[in-house]
């Protein structure tokens, strides 16, 4: 490299990267705050949380899971709609390519145990308001030939521009990470001797293990984006401290002084941020929202009081206490020892000596308050009873059970249909990271109808830009693929599937599935919803159409037949018309008998005369 080659990032952007990390970690306080006390929820420390203002002096706090089992219930319900992507074409022309991604993207996701990432990131949502993705591409997979990556990323760990309310306006964004020195010394040699202190320390969790910062070093992840030819390019540095570990600008800046044009410009051509949020309840002005606890936080904690208060006034009555005289005669050690029948008393034992304290239950006022608090959080959350599979007495139809479910569940089918929204966005960066790095065919093993094996090999030929040619062939330009993505959820609730199977054993009895009745079924369907509806009309009409061509060419066949093996006639209409037990009676006979002949085969011989013998009589 050339020695007089001015590079573009080095220690004086550095230090301007790490000042505006500084600027965006201290607008960024308030979530970071919100974010720790919601984890210490989340472990059913809200009682330390409260102590941090107040210290109560109180030896017993009680610790009840309402919240808990809120978050847990949500979570269920957002796993039992795990979300599946469905690539559909926006031109006649990418049809192969969107049938093809549909079947390739779900493997590409399975290889990152993305179901377990998404699990992850749903716990991150619900807790903290904000689950955040980064999809990427990581070189070392697939042995050094690179592959798609996609991980949860710490809240706690990602920083942008105060106020914004999309991170894809953010004029910076940065991640941030704690690694070992050793490691990070074996990987980039350049810094030997640079790793001493931390140059910037995020906020953490409170840990339950003693986590050290000793030996390690925070490496600094930052994108940004410039304008280049009217579009946003991603430019992207990886630096600790002072030293540059890896910058998309300087390895532009000296392939260009080497006379090499570089392939593409920046980072990833689809100029986006590799990330990716997912907020809850979403707040003005900022990219992240509040969860549950941050929702429910109040009426735990009066829960949390009421049964701490209860808990005291059992123990009160079930341990009763007494007054005793300073100079009363009884003898204490004797009173306590509940083993000892005897108690002696020195002198006279008067009525005041020792009295019992009194002692006053609480009244059902109390109880009714308590689980009105408790009533509130359920209703605040949208975990209610009927949410969870339980309903009035009362009600005993299926359907009436059904409907009260179906209603309980918009809250959480709301949040699912915002992590949908998300989830959609990281389909579409793994397709234009498809679009940029597949040069190379990779292989793929679908598992498609009957549960048929197939192999795939696929690479971007059918994504990169396309000539589009006028009339004469002259050519207009290039034509970009594009897609649009629809998230479907997959069948994993056990409700959902008998659900399914039962409307299908429905559609079996009631004779949908008979190729002559497909054009009743294709009418009956059409004013139906219900979930793989096109794909089943579909399906019908294929069976309908090869059913009426089916027909149309027994009747040429027929009418062949009549005309020239006029012998074989009968034997044919009777396989045809199913009539096994008519099938010998006519090839003994086969002079039509117009008193006895079923109707059906009079009418299929007349059609079979008429082909045979168009504009002439019977």
């Amino acid at each position: 490299m050339d020695k007089a080659l001015v590079l573009p990032v080095e220690e004086k952007r550095l230090a301007e990267f790490t000042r505006i990390l500084q600027k965006y970690k201290a607008g960024k306080a308030s979530i970071e705050r919100r974010t720790v006390a919601a984890e210490n929820w989340w472990k059913l420390r809200n009682s330390a949380e409260e102590r941090k203002s107040h210290e109560t002096g109180e030896s017993f706090q009680a610790v009840s899971g309402w919240l808990h089992n809120v978050i847990v219930s949500k979570h269920a319900d957002a796993m039992d709609a795990f979300p599946e992507p469905n690539i559909l074409p926006r031109e006649p022309d990418d049809r192969q390519e969107a049938r093809v991604l549909s079947r390739i993207l779900p493997v590409i996701l399975e290889q990152n145990a993305f179901e377990k990432t998404y699990s992850d990131g749903m716990w991150q949502k619900l807790k903290t308001g904000t689950g955040v993705y980064r999809v990427g591409w990581d070189t070392e997979k697939a042995g050094g030939l690179g592959d798609i990556a996609i991980e949860r990323v710490d809240l706690l760990n990602v920083f942008w521009e105060p106020g914004v309310h999309d991170v894809q306006e953010s004029a910076f964004f940065f991640h941030t990470r704690l690694e070992d020195n050793e490691k990070l010394v074996q990987q980039y040699p350049q810094l030997v001797g640079k790793l001493k202190t931390l140059s910037f320390a995020p906020t953490r969790f409170l840990y339950d293990d003693s986590v050290s910062t000793d030996g390690k070093s925070t490496v600094i992840d930052v994108y940004y984006k410039k304008k280049r030819d009217g579009r946003d390019v991603l430019h992207f540095c990886k630096y600790v401290g002072q030293t540059v570990l890896y910058s998309t600008e300087n390895a532009e800046a000296a392939l260009e002084a080497e006379g090499v044009t570089p392939l593409f410009s920046g980072l990833y051509d689809h100029g986006r941020y590799p990330f990716v949020f997912d907020s809850l309840f979403p707040v003005e002005g900022s990219p992240c929202g509040y969860g549950f606890i941050d929702l429910c936080r109040n009426a735990q904690t009066q829960i949390d009081m009421l049964q701490t208060a209860f808990l005291k006034n059992t123990m009160v009555g079930a341990m009763p206490r007494y007054f005793q005289r300073a100079d009363g005669a009884v003898n204490e050690e004797e009173f306590l020892d509940l083993n000892n029948p005897i108690v002696h008393v020195s002198g006279n034992l008067g009525e005041d000596s020792l009295r019992i304290v009194d002692y006053r239950p609480l009244s059902g006022n109390y109880l009714e308050m308590r689980t009105s608090v408790i009533n509130e959080l359920r209703e605040n959350s949208g975990n209610t009873e009927t949410s969870v599979g339980l309903v009035n007495a009362g009600v005993t139809a299926a359907s009436a059970i059904a409907a009260l479910q179906e209603a309980s569940g918009k809250g959480s089918r709301d949040a699912t249909r915002a992590s949908y929204r998300a989830y959609a966005e990281m389909i579409e960066l793994c397709i234009e990271l498809i679009r940029q790095f597949y040069d190379l065919p990779r292989q793929f093993r679908i598992t498609g109808g009957l549960g048929m094996e197939s192999f795939v090999s696929y690479d971007n030929r059918g994504l990169r830009p396309q000539a589009l040619y006028g009339p004469e062939g002259m050519e207009l330009g290039l034509r970009r693929p594009v897609f649009d993505i629809r998230v479907i959820p997959q069948k994993s609730s056990a409700y959902t599937r008998m659900s399914q199977n039962e409307l299908a054993l429905q559609f079996y009895q009631l004779g949908f599935f008979s190729p002559e009745r497909s054009d009743q079924a294709l009418a009956c369907m059409s004013m139906m919803e219900f979930e793989g509806k096109d794909e089943l009309m579909q399906q019908l009409f294929y069976n309908g159409t090869i059913q009426k061509e089916l027909a149309l060419y027994q009747q040429y066949a027929l009418a062949l037949t009549q005309k020239y093996e006029p012998q074989r006639a009968a034997a044919l209409m009777a396989g045809m018309t199913g009539r096994a037990g008519e099938k010998s009676a006519a090839a003994k006979n086969p002079a039509p008998r117009r008193g006895g002949e079923d109707r059906r085969m009079e009418r299929a011989r007349t059609r079979a005369s008429d082909a045979s013998q168009p504009g002439g009589g019977r």
